[in-house]
């Protein structure tokens, strides 16, 4: 019997994962951004599409200083 476990044990901390269903005690989800709704990563990219971690971590990329011109088209009226 793991003591350690029973004295650290709060239902208050108990979550239940808006994905799967499965209950988990939150303060030990291993995403640190959605602690409260996932029960883990897999979880939350299969709901999201992406995970916040990762998105968190996106290196956004410099702006073109010039864009390429693109040539005005004519245009024709048929009448």
């Amino acid at each position: 019997m793991n003591t350690r476990d029973e004295s650290n044990f709060d239902p208050r901390h108990i979550r239940e994962c808006l994905r799967c269903g499965l209950k988990y005690d939150w303060r030990r989800s291993p995403s640190s951004s959605l602690k409260m709704t996932y029960c883990g990563s897999l979880c939350e990219q299969a709901d999201l599409g992406f995970t916040i971690e990762a998105l968190l971590h996106v290196e956004r990329q410099p702006a073109l200083a010039f864009l390429p011109v693109q040539p005005e088209l004519e245009l024709i009226s048929v009448s």
